[in-house]
């Protein structure tokens, strides 16, 4: 019992507790070695790893492959700023979509726009409203 109450009074003093955790702190300091050049172990067999495309880091060094580029840019486009004529039998549904003759709105011929009087305001707004609403 004796023995028990000098190791309790031994693990209480904080005066020991700190110099203990000194020691361990000076230790770590002289064993540590800080790296700042890294390089592959000889030693080992070397498996190359692609670079992340996305990483902005590992781009930063690359210039700009302009054929890279273009080709991006020219996939990005439509079919028809890409090719001359259609490439597959569902391109020629909607390839030439302009319009052959040019719409004049003005031209009352073509356009029969919906014209609304007193008469025919007043019942397009029943409809609107729903007429059966209004017959009860």
């Amino acid at each position: 019992t004796m023995a028990a109450r000098q190791r309790d009074k031994v693990v209480q003093d904080e005066v020991h507790q700190n110099q203990i955790l000194r020691e361990l702190y000076l230790k770590e300091l002289r064993t540590q070695k800080l790296y700042t050049q890294y390089h592959v172990n000889p030693l080992r067999k070397v498996h190359t790893i692609t670079r992340k495309p996305m990483s902005w880091h590992d781009n930063l060094e690359e210039p700009a492959d302009a054929r890279f580029l273009n080709l991006i840019h020219h996939a990005a486009q439509g079919p028809r700023k890409k090719y001359p004529e259609t490439q597959t039998e569902s391109q020629e549904i909607g390839w030439d979509s302009e319009p052959l003759v040019d719409p004049e709105r003005h031209d009352r011929r073509l356009n029969h726009f919906r014209v609304y009087n007193d008469i025919t305001l007043y019942k397009a707004k029943m409809w609107s409203l729903g007429e059966e609403d209004h017959r009860k």
